[in-house]
């Protein structure tokens, strides 16, 4: 999102994206994960699976409320803000924030959201007592990763107990954080509630190594007793990379697990919940089988399949959580375990227009044979926009672009934008960038590069665009009927 601070927030930018998307008729906005990132600033790479990114804070919020002076914002308005450079925002964001913070309790903490900050910390201490601790260890370790620190505090359990000042003061400052963070969350959601917008959010499958679920939650994972990696998560070779991906997640105990009812996971689901109105679950197929790489492996080649929970996993879920609206990314090498798996979960899965090109040779990703429980995209955040994709295509794959979309020039993808819209899948879902038809340079992540990603911003001249895009926005929700007239009967995202 646009805005002054070098990266978009949850202010005046947002709100007005939403308005947008909401006059163009959209019922949704979905969104990538709205985690604390870590090393290479992924949102899949996240220090928490329920805390919020500090960056993401409306900082102009904490200025009207006296916290900061107009003035002390302005280091990150000197920062390019074309794309995100995360470098500069680490070292001019964090010193303002901590300034900011220590007002707030210098001031007793008073209340900016729904609850006191007091109120905040008690019903979400079941994490955020050991993510704070985490955030403040951390610090002290010089940024290092949990299981590269003094032993003293590597386990969770005795670390709790740490009593050194430093580290209490910025474990009190990661709570403030998280306070405001979720404080705005709520209204920012209200917001779009009002305008009939709902959120799509995203629950990363697996979780980081160096985050404060591992060090917190040791043994749902696999992982040796000094935090060493036992097995790996990523994905074999396929048609992103040659070498497959090596993630370096940990992979769970699926066995533990189990046995606990899947305790671990459904905290998660419901973090979620609070968050979004529904959830696209990333790699759905690892339910069924994942592919499990020795932690010492340089690359996914020496990776195998293996079984995952199944039915099991989301009878379960289903069981504690019956309002859980869900979109299966069911993506990558699909066999057919995971098409049964998905049946039987009732789950919408996923389409993607523009890997019914080249991209396999059973066509299901052709907009004619989509079934009406999916969610097609043109692109997602690891695909180039779809002009980008265009512009690069061999020749025999464009003459059959042109064929099928019955377009001359290959310079739009406003082809793939309606074929989309006029599939009978339940659920379309455009990214931005093809909206107003931008190329790779505005591209989101490029799998398998560890930098680079993530940097893309909507400028204000594209804001403006994109506005320019409403008529015609809102007349294709009309061509394709898709209104909101059959919300209740047919197009609710839920098993």
């Amino acid at each position: 999102m646009p805005g002054d601070y070098g990266i978009g927030n949850m202010g005046e930018g947002t709100r007005r994206f939403i308005d947008l998307i909401a006059q163009a008729g959209f019922a949704f906005w979905q969104i990538c994960p709205v985690g604390p990132t870590g090393y290479g600033d992924s949102p899949y790479q996240s220090f928490s699976t329920h805390a919020g990114n500090a960056y993401l804070i409306d900082l102009a919020e904490l200025r009207d409320a006296g916290l900061i002076a107009d003035a002390e914002l302005d280091p990150l308005r000197a920062i390019n803000g074309a794309y995100v450079d995360y470098g500069e925002l680490y070292q001019r964001f964090w010193p303002i924030a901590r300034k900011a913070a220590a007002n707030y309790a210098s001031r007793g903490f008073p209340q900016m959201g729904r609850r006191s900050f007091e109120e905040f910390c008690s019903e979400n201490g079941h994490w955020l007592d050991a993510y704070a601790l985490f955030m403040a260890l951390k610090e002290l370790h010089g940024g290092r990763p949990w299981h590269q620190w003094d032993e003293a505090f590597k386990d969770y359990g005795q670390a709790k107990n740490c009593a050194l000042p430093d580290v209490v003061a910025e474990r009190t400052r990661q709570k403030i954080y998280q306070y405001w963070f979720f404080s705005q969350w709520e209204r920012l959601h209200d917001y779009a509630r009002s305008r009939n917008v709902g959120i799509i959010g995203d629950i990363p499958i697996f979780v980081a190594h160096d985050s404060a679920d591992v060090w917190q939650n040791k043994e749902v994972f696999r992982i040796e007793a000094d935090g060493r990696l036992q097995v790996s998560a990523g994905v074999p070779p396929d048609y992103f990379s040659e070498f497959g991906q090596y993630w370096g997640n940990p992979l769970y105990d699926w066995e533990h697990l189990a046995k606990t009812d899947y305790t671990w996971w459904k905290r998660r689901f419901e973090s979620s919940m609070k968050l979004f109105d529904a959830i696209r679950l990333d790699h759905f197929r690892a339910f069924s089988s994942f592919w499990e790489i020795p932690g010492s492996a340089q690359d996914a080649r020496t990776g195998r399949w293996v079984k995952g929970p199944a039915m099991h996993f989301f009878d379960s879920i289903y069981k504690a959580l019956p309002s859980v609206r869900i979109i299966a990314e069911d993506l990558g090498y699909i066999d057919e375990d995971v098409y049964k798996l998905r049946i039987d979960s009732g789950l919408p899965g996923m389409k993607v227009i523009q890997f019914g090109f080249g991209h396999d040779a059973n066509n299901v990703n052709l907009p004619h044979f989509y079934p009406f429980n999916s969610v097609v995209y043109t692109g997602t955040h690891d695909n180039d926009t779809t002009r980008g994709w265009l512009s690069r295509v061999d020749s025999h794959i464009a003459g059959k672009l042109r064929d099928y979309f019955d377009c001359g020039n290959l310079d739009s993808a406003w082809p793939l934008v309606r074929a989309a819209f006029l599939s009978v899948s339940r659920l379309a879902v455009v990214p931005a960038q093809d909206i107003i038809n931008l190329g790779s340079e505005a591209r989101m992540n490029t799998p398998g590069v560890a930098s680079g990603n993530w940097k893309w911003r909507l400028s204000p001249v594209q804001i403006d665009e994109f506005a320019a895009m409403v008529p015609k926005l809102s007349a294709l929700h009309a061509i394709s009927d898709r209104t909101g007239r059959l919300t209740q009967t047919h197009y609710s995202v839920s098993p």
